[in-house]
């Protein structure tokens, strides 16, 4: 799904990804991530979505075929975060961006 402002929708999908941080527990979360753009996690609620918020992330990609919830999807509309969905694992999912080029956006890589 686009935002409404056909701008910021471009805007969206032109953003520069740095880093991933992957975890169910957003706790961790919370404690560890740094400098990441993308949340990767099975966690499908709303407070996945407010992590990621607190953090300035960027998207959300959920794992094991999780779909978000209309909660979810109305709160990173209003944040501007986009939300994707895997069938992957998400240690498999964490491989394949890896393996891309997609760092954890540490500085020590």
């Amino acid at each position: 799904s686009t935002p409404s402002n056909s701008s910021a929708a471009s805007d969206v999908y032109k953003r520069q990804i740095m880093g991933a941080f992957a975890s169910d527990m957003m706790s961790d979360v919370l404690a560890f991530a740094k400098n990441q753009d993308v949340l990767i996690s099975g966690l499908c609620n709303p407070q996945t979505v407010r992590t990621a918020v607190m953090l300035d992330m960027k998207c959300i990609l959920l794992v094991r075929g999780k779909i978000p919830t209309p909660d979810m999807i109305t709160l990173a509309r209003t944040n501007d975060i986009v939300l994707l969905s895997t069938m992957y694992k998400m240690y498999t999912t964490c491989g394949i961006l890896y393996e891309k080029g997609l760092g954890s956006g540490e500085y020590h890589e």
